[in-house]
């Protein structure tokens, strides 16, 4: 098989947007990747030894849900990465997709089913990445200044 025909030509040169907010978004994709692998690769997901949760009832249940989410993120972290090493036309749309994903996260940790008294570390930097995520937008929409000698 060839891999040479898998990925289109990249598009990094017709990018007028603040280089940084690639970077943001390679990070960002870190951020999906990392907690992707824990949930699908740990034995319990994470749930227990990262999330404090009580696992003494519907454990098998707790880790799938878990591990569901780890597949769902892991395909995610990549084609943020791809986009903000190759594709980087598609910046500011996958930045929006950050905020909606991050925003819809932090409204159910804080004040809808997931609130309560114990918050994980993730409800913490979501966010905190939400927040970033609407600068680094804004900043990949703005054109590059282009600096004469």
């Amino acid at each position: 098989m060839r891999w040479a025909g898998l990925l289109p030509p990249s598009t990094n040169a017709a990018y007028g947007g603040a280089a940084v907010s690639a970077w943001f978004l390679g990070l960002s994709a870190l951020g999906s990747l990392v907690p992707g692998l824990i949930h699908y690769g740990l034995p319990d997901g994470g749930a227990g030894t990262i999330a404090g949760i009580d696992l003494s009832t519907r454990r098998e249940t707790i880790v799938a849900v878990f591990a569901w989410y780890g597949a769902l993120q892991i395909p995610h972290g990549l084609a943020q990465l791809a986009v903000a090493l190759r594709y980087r036309t598609l910046v500011p749309l996958f930045l929006l997709l950050v905020i909606l994903e991050r925003g819809l996260v932090a409204l159910d940790a804080w004040f809808g089913r997931g609130a309560g008294d114990h918050h994980p570390p993730e409800h913490y930097t979501t966010v905190a990445q939400a927040a970033l995520a609407v600068v680094f937008l804004l900043l990949s929409m703005r054109p590059r200044k282009v600096v004469t000698p």
